[in-house]
């Protein structure tokens, strides 16, 4: 596997994306949905990696930055024929060392409550992730999660 820096411009991320962005709408109505689109994943806040083998496209993940040394994971999401290969765990622990390498003194992100949701927040528990308030410009509710780590 081979992390990369990514534009958004590939057909293959800007579909994984996409793909991403629909499945949100099977578990959360859209007021809800706090995934990114390709616009606003393109902000300077965020930096955005994609992880592939060769030339397909495993799964991808990003780092906004919150400010005051507080960062986000946002959009992770692993290929549909690469799930439980390890590719999330790889993005993960890049958007920590990251973090880290940043001098960020916490990182947080946001979760669907849904049980399809269980194996994300099983992932960030073993990175130490622990539940939390809302936090940043979020607001309490039952379709979100919310974790954090020190770092």
């Amino acid at each position: 596997m081979e992390i990369r820096l990514d534009d958004m411009t590939d057909s293959q991320v800007i579909a994984l994306i996409g793909q991403h962005l629909r499945s949100m709408e099977d578990y959360s109505p859209a007021a809800s949905i706090h995934a990114l689109d390709l616009d606003n994943l393109r902000r300077p806040d965020i930096t955005f990696w994609t992880v592939w083998e060769g030339d397909e496209l495993l799964g991808c993940g990003a780092l906004k930055d919150l400010g005051g040394g507080h960062g986000e994971v946002k959009s992770m999401r692993t290929a549909t024929a690469h799930l439980r290969k390890g590719v999330a765990r790889y993005v993960l622990q890049h958007i920590v060392a990251e973090a880290r390498q940043r001098g960020y003194y916490r990182l947080s992100l946001e979760t669907g409550s849904n049980e399809a949701f269980d194996p994300a927040k099983k992932l960030y528990a073993t990175f130490g992730f622990e539940l939390c308030r809302p936090f940043a410009d979020y607001q309490e509710d039952p379709y979100s999660v919310f974790m954090t780590m020190e770092l």
